[in-house]
Order: structure tokens, then sequence, then C-alpha cells
């Protein structure tokens, strides 16, 4: 059968079934609509959970010095300048950071304007010390090094921390919504070894100008991040440890690498801090988890469609048996039969995969604007809660074409098997 007649006798066909193609088609984009709004929500989500809430980097890996447990007792567990020289000789390690907490409480004071509106505020401050290089890309203003005397300490701040004062702080103190663009050059105090809230400072304190430099990603999340040797020269200053790091950051070469270096660095004694990634995971696993439920439903309504086709296609086969014994006698094969009605049924499967992944990007579009314009703004609230690759848009036609196929499979054997002698005798 020639293609320009095929297509004749299915619109032909589909024009005398319009009701029951509609129909059809209609459960078809249900279920394919359905399908395509849940995964796109369960991407754009678990792409805010990985880029914004848990930004995390697959080919770093945190240590951190053990805790009391018998690699500690026997003198391992401890994160020297030993220790690190080890770490930075593992295979796979391309950079190693260190990292040194500011071991003597810390609180800023500040009494004055602040970007237009009058502010008076005191709070316990929190400091880690970085090598310059973890977060040299970040820095916009000066160079991230350890200041000369009567010089303003280099800082950096979370990027995270900057928006949660933005979607929480500044609301509720009716403050100014900041950008990170915005606070490089800001300046405050900083007094070490004094606490508002605990006891544990002693000796004499110290007050130092503190002048933010840039946000990242890699800064501490509650504080402020300055030079690994400016952290250095405080604890030295106070008598507290300075020869013991808090942490190294270690860049492997390649993310297939990590395993080995986890079970490296656990065989030095040492601890792996992940509790970022494996927050993110746990969240991420919960989103798929109820994705993957949402879509589970979606198939069901998908092949509940196939069999309504599949019904709706039976129905039409009996009622066309003559029609269709007349042309089997004027030389339609049985192969030409089941293409007409297999052709029928891809018509209307990529009607409904179209329409119902159209309904969806539309469904999409529509929330993030009622999100945008109703919901509160809340820390990391996305620009849209839906990502839709291309292969998610694509899915979603063929979806629908292989339902329909799939309920058209029995109906075009059957009416591929008339016997087109009994039907014509009645």
């Amino acid at each position: 059968m020639r293609w320009d007649a095929l297509s004749r006798l299915v619109r032909l066909s589909l024009a005398r079934e319009r009701r029951g193609a509609f129909f059809s088609a209609f459960g078809v984009a249900m279920g394919v609509g359905t399908l395509v709004f849940f995964i796109g929500l369960g991407l754009g989500v678990g792409q805010v959970i990985r880029e914004k809430i848990f930004p995390t980097d697959a080919r770093l890996v945190d240590v951190v010095p053990s805790s009391v447990s018998l690699g500690s007792l026997l003198g391992g567990g401890q994160l020297d300048a030993a220790a690190v020289e080890r770490l930075r000789a593992l295979p796979g390690v391309e950079a190693a950071y260190r990292k040194m907490n500011v071991r003597v409480p810390a609180v800023t004071r500040y009494d004055g304007v602040f970007f237009g509106t009058k502010l008076r505020m005191g709070m316990e401050v929190l400091a880690l010390g970085v090598e310059p290089e973890l977060v040299k890309g970040d820095v916009q203003l000066g160079e991230f090094k350890d200041p000369s005397e009567g010089q303003p300490i280099p800082a950096v701040v979370s990027t995270r921390l900057l928006e949660l004062y933005n979607k929480t702080f500044a609301p509720a103190r009716k403050l100014p919504q900041l950008s990170a663009g915005m606070i490089v050059g800001f300046g405050f105090p900083v007094e070490f070894n004094r606490s508002y809230v605990s006891a544990s400072a002693s000796g004499p304190s110290r007050s130092m100008q503190t002048q933010v430099v840039g946000a990242s990603d890699r800064a501490m999340f509650a504080g402020i991040t300055i030079p690994l040797e400016t952290a250095i020269r405080i604890n030295r200053e106070a008598g507290v440890d300075a020869e013991n790091y808090s942490g190294l950051t270690l860049v492997a070469t390649d993310p297939s690498k990590v395993p080995e270096l986890v079970d490296a660095v656990k065989a030095m004694g040492l601890e792996i801090d992940d509790q970022e990634r494996r927050m993110a995971e746990n969240t991420g696993a919960a989103v798929a988890l109820t994705t993957s439920a949402l879509a589970l439903l979606s198939i069901l309504i998908c092949v509940l469609a196939a069999v309504n086709i599949a019904h709706a296609l039976s129905a039409s086969v009996r009622a066309r048996a003559r029609e269709i014994g007349v042309m089997q006698a004027v030389g339609a094969s049985r192969s030409d039969i089941r293409a007409i009605v297999l052709a029928e049924a891809s018509v209307v499967g990529l009607a409904g995969g179209a329409i119902g992944t159209a309904v969806a990007l539309a469904a999409s579009f529509g929330v993030d604007r009622f999100a945008a314009g109703y919901l509160p703004n809340f820390p990391f609230k996305p620009e849209s809660f839906f990502s839709f690759p291309w292969p998610v848009v694509l899915g979603g036609v063929v979806l629908g074409l292989l339902a329909a196929l799939a309920g058209a499979y029995f109906p075009s054997r059957r009416a591929a098997a008339t016997d087109p002698a009994r039907t014509l005798a009645g």
C-alpha cells in the first residue's frame, strides 16, 4: 500500500471515529503530561539541592582529625605538618589545602550605618583560616594573605550565609538586600579571645579590623574565612594550639580516585568530613523517591490509556469488519490491514504525547509564575522549580507513541486475521 493511500485511509477513519480518537488521545495526554511534569519537577529540585543548598565538588575530600579512638590513643589521628605531607604524597592527589580554626572565641560589635540603615549589633563570630589558593577565584579586593600591622584582615563570607541573610535576617530587621559585590570592602571590628556567652576566654583580648573581600561556596558557612597564616598567628598569640590543623581539603586528580583516597585517609587514623555530602545525598534520595512514586502513578495512567486505545480499536475493528473484508477482497494484504490500524494508533499516540508534553511545560511555567508572585522569598528559592532537558521532552512524545502502539497491537492482529469470505457472506 502506498504512503498516500495509507495516510488518506487513516484520515478518513479518524474523521469518522472522532469521538473515540479524542478520548484515546486525551488519556495518553494525561499520562504523558503528568509524567513529564513530575520528572521535570524532580530534576529541577534536585538541581537546586546540588548547586545551591549543598554545593559539592566530586573531586574534593575533606579530611579532619580523628575523634578519641584507638588510632588517636596510639599517637595517630593528628593532622600536623607531617600528616599533611603524607596526605599530599598519596597517589591521586592533585592539591591539598590546609585549614585551621581560630581556637579562641571572638565577638563583633557594630554601631553605625549599614548600607543606609542605622544598625547596632553584637554577636559571636567563628573564624576559619584557609590557604589562599582555596578561595582565590572568589577574592575580588586586594590579596588574600596575612596583613601587615595596622591593616585589616581580609575575610571571605559564605554565599549560602549571604542567601540566608537576604531571605530571613534582612526582612526581619528591615535591612537592605545585599549581593556578593555589594559587601566587598565592608569592614567591621572583631575582638578575639572574648565571648558574650562562654567562659572559655582567658587572657587579654585583641581587637582587629576585618574587611570583606569576597564571597565563596568554599568559605565557612556560619562565620568568616580568613588567611591561614592569620589564624595561626592569632592562635599562637593567644597561647593555644597553633601546630595541628583543623582540616585538610584534598583535590583528587579524578573523581574515580576519591574512594581510594578515602580508604588511605582512614588507614592513617584520620576521618572524612562528609556531612554535607551525605545530607545532599539523603535529600536528593528523598526527592528522587517522591518523584519515582509520582512517575509510577503517571505510567499507570499511560497503561490505562493503552488499554483504552485497545478497547476503542477493538470496537472499531468489529464495526469495520465488512469494510476490512472488502479491502482484502480487492487485494489488501494482512500487513496492509495491520499498517492501517497501527497508523491510526500512531497518530493518536503522537498527538496525545505532544499535547501532554506541551501541557506539562505550560503547567510548569504557571507554577513558577505563581511561586514567584505568591510564595514567600525563602532561602535558596529558585527562579524555576523545573528542569526539562531535551531527552525528557522528546521522551514524552515517544512515550505517547509507544503507549498507543502497545494498545493497538492485538486489535491490529485481529483485523489482519479477518476472513473476507466469511465477513462478506455475513
